[in-house]
């Protein structure tokens, strides 16, 4: 058998102790995992048990305190301190708490008063500590579309999307879009902005700006800010607010529309009906769709309570069947676009609660269905640069997708 060279077998050696020590050390890793730090209301719950429930009928702070082992004295001072930050009377059954306690001690007590806000109760000191705190919120841009089979709301649902932007919608089209119209076939597509609190949506933040399809022809809703205040307008810079709003209340149906001779449910008689019913439930608000001064306010036979609206030289509008008057609103009063006016009720001649909108021109009754009403103004002609670098910009979005 022939001997290693002695140069050899020092680096055999040096390999062999090298190897087990690289074991060693791997073992000793192994052994050694240090556990991932999980947070909780930004507080690091490693070493924590923590208990989360949600408040029972009958439980309140000082009974929840009381079961953790705390004192009279100890709840005491605790209720005192939280009635100068959130009241507990304002505890709610359902809402979320939660325990943390480290050797059977209670160290902190969470209450959630919402999605993003919780009062903490921090016991880790001799002296309680009680803050109102408010989650992390993250805001998300996102993109959605849509085709309306029956209505806006349902394509919403369709779709996956927050029923809110629907109502964020119709306001932004109030002026320009008859909601109560829609036809099969008319599409949107939105961009909106969306909250999250601990990677759950607790919501939508915003809807940012929008295209809308209404009987073949496209409606834009561009923000952009002019004279302080931030306005929509179409692709061209015209104004998306009309002088005049397209429905005076929101979320109802049409249950009769105008015409010169419809037979009257109540009095079995046909005649004409020179306005739009609107059913809807009792107490709905009933609004303005126009600024202008009530000429006329009151009960008036088989209308029911009633208010009438002048708005300028050529147009006044009148709402009847009206539940209940708005506070403020008198003979005389000058009433503002958007204004709560009065709630749908069924006074006079009615079969139910609903709301009879008219409008007349000149004295004479319109449909309210077919008023045009003129675009109030556009952008100014020194911002039209500025306008048009952004409404391209968003317009082009609007069509990628």
């Amino acid at each position: 058998m022939r001997y290693l060279s002695p140069i050899f077998s020092f680096i055999l050696i040096i390999s062999l102790l090298f190897s087990c020590t690289s074991k060693e050390n791997d073992n000793k890793d192994k052994d050694l995992v240090i556990e991932k730090d999980r947070f909780m209301y930004d507080i690091r719950i490693n070493d924590f048990d923590v208990i989360r429930d949600t408040l029972k009928q009958g439980e309140n702070l000082a009974s929840l305190l009381y079961a953790t082992g705390l004192n009279g004295q100890e709840v005491h001072a605790i209720v005192q301190k939280c009635d100068s930050v959130f009241s507990v009377r304002k505890f709610k059954k359902g809402n979320i708490y939660t325990k943390m306690f480290s050797d059977s001690t209670l160290v902190y007590f969470v209450y959630d008063i919402d999605v993003e806000n919780y009062l903490l109760i921090n016991l880790s000191d001799s002296i309680p500590q009680v803050t109102k705190q408010q989650k992390e919120v993250y805001i998300e841009e996102r993109h959605a579309k849509g085709t309306i089979e029956t209505s806006l709301w349902n394509a919403m649902v369709d779709n996956n999307m927050d029923p809110n932007i629907a109502i964020a919608l119709s306001e932004m089209y109030a002026w320009s879009i008859d909601f109560f119209g829609l036809q099969k076939g008319d599409s949107f597509k939105v961009v909106y902005t969306e909250k999250f609190v601990d990677s759950v949506s607790v919501g939508l933040e915003s809807v940012k700006y929008a295209v809308f399809n209404h009987i073949g022809q496209d409606c834009y809703s561009i923000p952009f800010e002019q004279d302080g205040i931030v306005q929509y307008f179409d692709e061209n810079g015209k104004s998306t607010r009309k002088a005049f709003l397209k429905a005076p209340l929101r979320y109802s149906r049409i249950s009769s529309h105008f015409s010169n001779g419809r037979r009257h449910p109540i009095l079995k008689i046909v005649r004409p009906h020179h306005g739009v019913d609107y059913a809807a439930p009792a107490g709905t608000p009933v609004q303005t769709i126009g600024d202008g001064v009530v000429v006329k306010k009151g009960y008036s036979g088989g209308a029911g309570n009633m208010i009438t609206i002048k708005h300028n030289a050529s147009y006044t509008t009148t709402y009847m069947h009206l539940q209940r008057f708005a506070k403020g609103i008198s003979t005389g009063s000058r009433v503002h676009q958007g204004q709560v006016i009065g709630y749908v009720g069924s006074t006079g001649l009615s079969t139910g609660p609903h709301l009879d909108f008219r409008v007349y021109k000149n004295g004479t009754p319109i449909d309210p269905l077919r008023m045009v009403s003129p675009p109030t103004n556009p952008v100014k002609e020194k911002d039209m640069p500025a306008f048009k670098h952004i409404a391209d910009s968003l317009v082009h979005i609007l069509q990628s997708f």
